[in-house]
């Protein structure tokens, strides 16, 4: 609770030096030149009676009391003057007759005032508008319930504003300091309590009235009056003697009933604690003694008196947030042009249906492959030279290949074969050149090709897209595997090919599914991924386990497909497949069988019946029983083979022939040979991608929206939810009040919205998570880049999931909490939670990507918004935070938005209306909201920026960690 007569005085700071001349009066040897109504010695006595035109010569309050000051509260003016002091005159008669009486006519004949014809009418009149010929005089009462209750007397406001003083009958009497400046005084029950001036002003007329614009605003406050100091409890010396800056005056038509009209009194300070409209004043009369001919020759300016009209420029802050938002709109059509002029010269490259041309044709060999997994902790010991070993003199490290070689031709199917453990997965995964963890050394090459040829992988697990078609998954895959310039409709034949060729034609339009939605069976999902990767035409295609999980038929279906690619007369292939346990049918599809044993290789060469022939040579090896399953036979003997054999495998067993041996070393000399002495980074399958930028971008979005319209239960929650917290949330706020608690329920409902959007974004988190699998396995096989990956993620979550459901609450809410009624707040309110919204969706988009395990991202994020939750400013005042922890706010998204709504709020003229023990309270609520808050009245734009730059930072924070981390490790 706050006093707010304290509250005024602690606006500004106290200044105890006190001018020579009182009302800034001008030092004149021994005297002062005063302004109108004033004189003595040192112009703080007010005139009484007589009018403006006797200047020094008029009658004076003598100074009395302590301090000592003049009342002018029995003082009556003249028959057509009014206003403290006597200085506004009412009708046009008595400026003549007041001119001519003072003796001034006879010295105005320079001024045209002397009453001949030359054309004008030089005769004076008494303007009573608001508007300033030359220099006027107003007197106003001031109007603030506040400032009643305080001061329960009557309280004026004289000014005199100053546009030209040559005009002006009598210029150093009628008129005071320079051109374009303010005179004012406030009195209180006669009693002039405090007097400000400005200068630099200007007057614009457009609106009907007048209003003033001004600046270097210096006011003084007499010490030990009322305002001053004469009542402790509410003196206002240090506000008063604090105002600077800026100062306007704005005055409407005057009303023809009475004769006055309404203005204000607007400073920066002064509108904190009013409101927008600064300090109310009521009843004011104008009066200006002035040439007819002077305002017939001005007549003509309809904008301002002086010929200078009141431009509305816009604030810094505007202008850097529209160059802002301009130069990302800008940038966005120069990549959109640039994605396409690339997209349609790649198109127009020329290759069109040659881009089907003829795949395999390539052998695979390798030679004495080694991979070693680096125990726990020994990757920086390896990363610095040095590796730890075992009290025994051994490391931990995990031999997982010894030496493996082998060589597989085109035509040619193999199949690697061995007990769990022994290296199969590895062996095949090296091959097709992923990502190892591991260390690697040994080389991979791939004769006759010059270049890293086109390797089709088929991992073990099926990761597939589970709301599309058959057809549209392999369709997705062509589009961006084969070359921009094959034309669709050659696309689309391939995919048909595929189709035909794996025997899944019938299931075109049946979606894929996944263990909650019902779709095809295990093998038709197996021939499916098999798929995805032939319509790319690749040359070499390996496959890890592709029978595992099926039944005996499925499993046949599928060794059917890989040896008709395998064999197939005008493309063959070499196919390499680790296979856990085939049946008999299974293994005759086989040409050649690598067995692997601990990681080291027991056999490789023919497949059939050749094993069996080999190991019968070995009197160690256990016999083959007639009749036994052949694939059953050889695991036998790789599950607990004698030393032996290991032996008479790497001396005999596994060497290609010299022919071949020598075109791998000629290979070898033109190649790059994959050797490692660290983790193995070896590149995968085709260091291009096939697609422009743009058409990644097109076919990923056609896949989100098939996926978003086939799958409506996430968009249609969120939209459920946020009507159904639109509605709640604006109705546990209805129509919220203007008193101080009514204006912190108003924050409190702002508040809500934000921690709202914090916590729903967390469905952003899970999405990614979800759909981090299959980004992987296709980002492995080069389907597309990552930032069009996360571009088309990002747009087909942001709008229907955070921008919808957005709209809808904040629009229920805002209109039924009572909030600004005006539209542009409205907007600026939505604005703002749209920016933070974009920023929480980066933001969970970045746990999702930094961190594998989705409890440990879904865990940040809920900590990091109670973090937010926490330095907003609505449970703790910000300048009330240590200063150790206080800088924390800087970092939280929460706060700008929080600010930046509530200087929404207040900015449209709100004003609290309450009573604080006893005493009534009419302030702007921009005052309240910095007590109670500590929110800047004027950061609404500098918020707005800084909520860009967070959201910048998160989506290079994204970028960056989707590139670099988020890859494919086995």
């Amino acid at each position: 609770m706050f006093s707010l007569p304290l509250a005024l005085a602690l606006a500004g700071d106290v200044v105890n030096g006190q001018a020579t001349c009182s009302n800034y009066g001008v030092a004149n040897g021994s005297s002062c030149a005063c302004p109108p109504g004033f004189g003595g010695s040192n112009c703080s006595q007010a005139a009484c009676e007589g009018n403006i035109f006797q200047g020094s010569q008029r009658q004076l309050v003598p100074l009395t009391g302590t301090p000592p000051s003049s009342n002018v509260t029995g003082c009556s003016c003249e028959s057509g003057w009014t206003g403290t002091g006597c200085n506004v005159c009412q009708n046009s008669g008595v400026c003549q007759n007041a001119y001519s009486a003072s003796g001034h006519a006879q010295s105005s004949v320079s001024s045209g005032l002397d009453g001949s014809s030359d054309g004008q009418n030089s005769t004076l009149t008494c303007n009573t508008s608001p508007r300033v010929w030359a220099a006027g005089e107003m007197s106003c009462q001031v109007n603030n319930p506040t400032v009643q209750a305080l001061y329960p007397g009557d309280t004026t406001l004289n000014i005199l504003r100053t546009l030209q003083s040559s005009l002006t009958p009598v210029p150093n009497v009628t008129a005071f300091g320079n051109d374009n400046s303010v005179y004012a005084q406030l009195f209180y029950n006669g009693v002039e309590q405090f007097y400000c001036r400005s200068d630099s002003c200007t007057q614009d007329t457009s609106s009907g009235g007048s209003d003033w614009s001004c600046s270097n605003l210096a006011c003084h406050c007499i010490p030990g009056t009322t305002f001053c100091g004469g009542v402790p409890i509410s003196n206002l010396t240090g506000t008063i003697d604090g105002l600077s800056g800026s100062l306007g005056i704005s005055c409407g038509a005057v009303d023809p009933n009475n004769n006055t009209a309404s203005c204000s009194f607007q400073q920066s300070v002064i509108n904190s604690l009013f409101g927008s409209g600064g300090l109310t004043l009521s009843g004011c009369s104008f009066g200006e003694c002035v040439a007819q001919s002077v305002i017939d020759s001005s007549s003509g300016n309809s904008t301002s008196s002086n010929g200078a009209s009141k431009s509305k420029e816009l604030s810094g802050g505007v202008i850097a947030g529209l160059a802002v938002v301009g130069a990302l709109l800008l940038l966005a059509l120069i990549l959109l042009l640039l994605g396409w002029l690339l997209q349609r010269r790649a198109r127009k490259s020329g290759a069109g249906i040659d881009g089907l041309g003829k795949s395999g044709g390539v052998s695979v060999v390798w030679t004495d492959v080694n991979y070693v997994v680096l125990r726990s902790g020994s990757e920086w010991g390896a990363f610095f030279g040095r590796r730890r070993k075992r009290e025994d003199g051994f490391n931990d490290d995990k031999v997982v290949l010894d030496g493996v070689s082998g060589r597989v031709e085109p035509g040619q199917m193999m199949a690697i074969l061995g007990p769990s453990g022994a290296g199969k997965t590895t062996l095949v995964e090296i091959l097709a050149g992923k990502n190892k963890v591991g260390h690697m050394t040994g080389s991979v090459t791939f004769p006759p090709s010059r270049s890293r040829p086109h390797i089709g992988f088929v991992p073990q697990q099926d990761i597939l897209p589970p709301t599309l078609t058959v057809f549209e998954a392999l369709l997705f895959a062509a589009r961006l595997r084969l070359p921009e310039s094959v034309p669709e409709s050659c696309k689309m034949e391939r995919v048909e090919e595929v189709m035909n060729k794996l025997g899944i034609a019938p299931l075109r339009n049946v979606r894929i599914g996944d263990g909650e939605r019902r779709g095809i069976s295990g093998g038709e999902m197996r021939r499916v991924s098999i798929g995805l990767e032939l319509v790319a035409k690749p040359d070499v295609l390996i496959l890890d386990e592709p029978t595992s999980g099926l039944d005996s038929v499925s499993a046949s279906k599928v060794a059917a497909v890989l040896h008709s690619v395998a064999h197939d007369p005008e493309n063959p292939t070499a196919v390499i497949a680790s296979i856990h346990q085939p049946s008999s049918q299974l293994y005759r599809t086989f040409d050649q069988i690598l067995v692997l044993s601990h990681g080291r290789a027991l056999y490789s060469g023919p497949g059939s019946f050749a094993p069996v022939d080999h190991f019968a040579s070995q009197p160690s090896a256990p016999g083959y029983p007639q009749g036994y399953n052949v694939a059953d036979y050889l695991l036998e003997i790789a599950s607990d083979p004698p030393l032996n054999l290991f032996k008479t495998s790497t001396s005999t067993v596994g060497t290609p022939d010299r022919e071949k041996e020598k075109d791998a070393l000629d290979v070898e000399a033109n190649e790059k040979t994959y050797r490692r002495g660290g983790r193995t980074n070896l590149p995968g399958p085709g260091s291009r991608y096939a697609a422009t930028f743009l058409t990644q971008l097109e076919v990923l979005s056609g896949r989100e929206w098939k996926i978003l319209k086939r799958d409506k239960s996430l968009f249609i929650t969120h939209v459920a939810v946020a009507s159904v917290l639109g509605v709640f949330c604006g109705g546990l706020y209805y129509q919220t009040g203007t008193s101080i608690a009514g204006f912190q329920s108003r924050v409190g409902c702002l508040f809500f919205l934000g921690a709202l959007i914090a916590f729903s974004s967390l469905s952003a988190l899970y999405n990614v998570v979800q759909i981090r699998p299959l980004f992987l396995r296709e980002r492995s096989s080069s389907y597309y880049s990552p930032t069009a990956w996360l571009l088309s993620r990002f747009l087909f979550d942001v709008v229907p999931l955070r921008l919808v459901p957005t709209i809808i609450v904040s629009s229920v809410t805002y209109w039924m909490a009572g909030l600004a009624p005006h539209p542009a707040n409205f907007f600026k309110f939505l604005f703002i939670l749209v920016l933070y919204s974009l920023a929480m969706t980066l933001w969970n988009f970045f746990l999702a990507a930094s961190f594998r395990n989705g409890g440990i991202a879904i865990l940040l994020s809920a900590l990091s918004a109670l973090y937010q939750m926490t330095f907003a400013g609505f449970f703790v005042h910000l300048n009330s935070i240590p200063p150790v922890l206080r800088w924390l706010q800087w970092l939280c998204p929460l706060k700008y938005s929080l600010e930046a709504l509530s200087v929404n709020e207040v900015g449209s003229g709100l004003m609290i209306q309450d009573s604080l023990q006893g005493v009534p309270v009419n302030v702007s609520a921009s005052l309240i909201m910095q007590l109670l808050f500590g929110f800047g009245v004027n950061n609404y734009y500098r918020d707005v920026l800084v909520l860009f730059a967070f959201i910048v930072g998160f989506a290079v924070a994204v970028i960056a960690v989707v590139w670099f981390t988020v890859r494919e490790r086995r």
